[in-house]
């Protein structure tokens, strides 16, 4: 039988000559139920049910990536402290009362978290507090959800996920901070793309950074001449210069 799909002969198929294949018809079905994944609002932002074969496979395949990465981050550490493991350390953030963890999870997550705990001034018994004053309560149990889960959900805030990868930066959690640079990359527009090159540029993302300079490219008028855009002049003026020259080469 002649699939109409990968078959080598190129033809006309028409009703009832349009034959598939086993594996082509099981890709089919794989490929719709995506799609309808997306429409019922169970898959993310990141997809778009307009993508091509190749587009789609290459989404699928980043996806795949990006879970095993996060399998590898997780291990059996989660589960373990998740299903019963006293806290033995109490997290003091800026504001808000500190928040029980688990210090060996945050040891495995972050080389910055074991240095601390391994210092003197951190050698102390079960439940020492220890103070992060650079970071808001809502931002550490955002921080230490995903240390725990691997994951923010999809109605994390677009603040927060700004926080999380400075604080990626920051306490080296290398996983985090690829998973936020995914994140803000597919809600990257116009309206944002400052604030986006703001940060990736204080955290060193680097493609994120050459993919806001892209769009800023395709907006410039818009982003450029904006009230926005004076503000951020101010307060960057080394992007600023970046901008300006990069608009002039292209």
């Amino acid at each position: 039988m002649d699939c109409c799909v990968c078959g080598p002969v190129v033809a006309t198929y028409r009703h009832p000559r349009n034959n598939i294949c086993p594996n082509c018809y099981e890709g089919a079905k794989l490929l719709n139920s995506i799609i309808r994944k997306v429409e019922d609002g169970k898959r993310s932002e990141s997809f778009d049910s307009r993508m091509n074969l190749s587009d789609m496979i290459k989404w699928m395949e980043g996806k795949e990536k990006m879970e095993e990465e996060r399998m590898d981050f997780l291990g059996l550490l989660s589960v373990v402290f998740r299903e019963g493991f006293p806290t033995d350390i109490l997290i003091k953030p800026a504001t808000g009362p500190p928040i029980p963890a688990h210090r060996v999870l945050l040891e495995s997550r972050s080389e910055i978290f074991r240095t601390m705990f391994e210092s003197d001034k951190c050698k102390a018994p079960a439940n020492k507090i220890i103070h992060l004053p650079d970071i808001t309560h809502e931002e550490l149990q955002c921080l230490l959800d995903f240390l725990y889960a691997g994951t923010l959900p999809d109605t994390t805030s677009e603040k927060h996920v700004y926080a999380m990868l400075m604080a990626s930066d920051k306490y080296h959690v290398p996983y985090l901070k690829k998973f936020c640079e995914t994140r803000l990359l597919h809600l990257l527009n116009p309206s944002n793309a400052l604030e986006i090159l703001e940060v990736s540029e204080t955290c060193s993302s680097h493609g994120l950074k050459k993919n806001v300079f892209d769009l800023i490219e395709k907006h410039k008028d818009q982003i450029v001449f904006s009230t926005q855009f004076d503000v951020f002049a101010i307060k960057n003026p080394h992007l600023c210069v970046e901008i300006t020259r990069m608009l002039a080469r292209r």
